[in-house]
């Protein structure tokens, strides 16, 4: 016989997962193009917790295809607004296992991690809500990984900001400084997106981003061009 409370005590430790697809197109990475997919799924344990696993397709037309692996764990130190704070951000920890596969830049290896500290806070009494975050990241990744990991790591900054006019519209901004490693420095990286919140459950977003100039002889970057999302929380 199960007992009354079995369900609420499940759902204390295991809640539902959400699941992500991104889709990235830009026209002018390797003077031929480049399409990048990839999906995910994430959950949480204990309300602090959240593991995920991501995969991502790149291919750079008519020089090679790279695929990725993304392992990653996230810890919430202090939640928003905690002990009746209301000036608090949620503040949270996370580290990422990367793995790719292909062939890399000369040098450079297969697998790496970045490690992040993140704030997210949002601010309900302005006019229209805002929602910011901003963190510090640790990394040797070039190009995020897809290219390869270096053998050094550099801390930057990353921040993001989402005005939001309408219940189901978010308009935002997204800034991160590029790694500057041991054998290559990587471009800044932004973008401006709008995303849609169709459902409680379905969140659609479209972008565009500038991962820095593909033909820069002084930075890595792989250009710029569109990018759709959708994600979906169970």
């Amino acid at each position: 016989m199960t007992p009354k409370n079995a369900d609420a005590s499940y759902k204390d430790v295991l809640f539902k997962p959400q699941v992500g697809a991104w889709y990235v197109h830009l026209g002018d990475a390797a003077q031929s193009g480049l399409d990048w997919a990839a999906v995910g799924v994430a959950d949480t344990f204990f309300k602090r917790v959240e593991v995920s696993y991501g995969y991502e397709y790149v291919s750079v037309k008519d020089i090679k295809d790279i695929s990725k692996h993304n392992l990653g764990v996230k810890l919430l130190l202090l939640e928003e607004n905690q002990s009746g704070c209301n000036f608090l951000p949620a503040i949270s920890v996370g580290g990422i296992y990367k793995n790719t596969t292909g062939d890399t830049v000369t040098g450079l290896d297969a697998t790496g991690y970045d490690f992040y500290l993140v704030a997210t806070k949002l601010i309900p009494q302005l006019p229209l809500p805002v929602l910011l975050s901003a963190g510090m990241i640790s990394t040797n990744g070039v190009a995020t990984g897809v290219l390869g990991f270096d053998h050094g790591y550099d801390q930057n900054f990353f921040g993001n900001i989402d005005i939001i006019p309408f219940k189901s519209i978010a308009v935002g901004f997204e800034y991160k400084q590029g790694a500057d490693l041991d054998s290559v420095k990587n471009a800044d990286y932004w973008d401006a997106h709008v995303a849609q919140f169709v459902n409680k459950s379905l969140t659609l977003i479209a972008a565009y981003v500038d991962s820095g100039s593909a033909t820069s002889t002084t930075t890595v970057g792989l250009g710029g061009g569109l990018v759709l999302s959708a994600q979906y929380q169970f």
